[in-house]
């Protein structure tokens, strides 16, 4: 049972039918977690995107993106991120891992990296030959941020924590 504490046999209010059932399995629920969980999940463990070629995966993100590489095995890629890990995985190798091949399209999401100066990044990766997307720019949220592709086609964004800015009136 999903989203649900248990409760003894008898617990249960005077409710009758499926609506009252779900909304009494709302109220029951623990605070702040979700219809599919008991408890909350509070921390992402990991991001790993699925590439077409892992040595020039492997190559973009610590040479260019300057990612310290953890290591390699099985057609898998770490690198040494603080709190959320950072991988890789071959895209020829999804059927062993998900039963089917991963469908083309994109770009299908970014991974953003928090950076200290997004300005210095720009000048260092025009340097490299890297082609930026857009950017440097300020964004309301609170990110100023530099976009470009890795050579699989995901959005790579780089972004300097800034003040966040309130519209007027809000």
């Amino acid at each position: 049972m999903f989203g649900v504490v248990a409760e003894p046999d008898g617990a249960r209010g005077s409710e009758e039918g499926s609506a009252g059932l779900a909304g009494e399995a709302s109220r029951r629920r623990r605070p702040g977690s979700s219809p599919c969980f008991d408890a909350p999940v509070e921390t992402v463990g990991y991001a790993i995107l699925y590439v077409k070629d892992l040595a020039a995966s492997i190559a973009f993100y610590r040479d260019v993106i300057g990612l310290p590489f953890k290591f390699q095995d099985s057609g898998y890629a770490e690198f040494a991120t603080g709190g959320t890990k950072f991988g890789l995985y071959e895209r020829s190798r999804l059927p062993g891992l998900i039963g089917r091949q991963a469908t083309e399209g994109g770009p299908a999401g970014e991974v953003l990296f928090l950076v200290e100066g997004v300005d210095a990044e720009a000048e260092r990766l025009r340097r490299a030959g890297v082609e930026i997307l857009s950017g440097p720019v300020d964004r309301p949220w609170g990110h100023r941020t530099l976009h470009v592709l890795d050579p699989n086609g995901f959005v790579v964004e780089l972004a300097q924590e800034i003040p966040r800015v309130r519209p007027h009136g809000g």
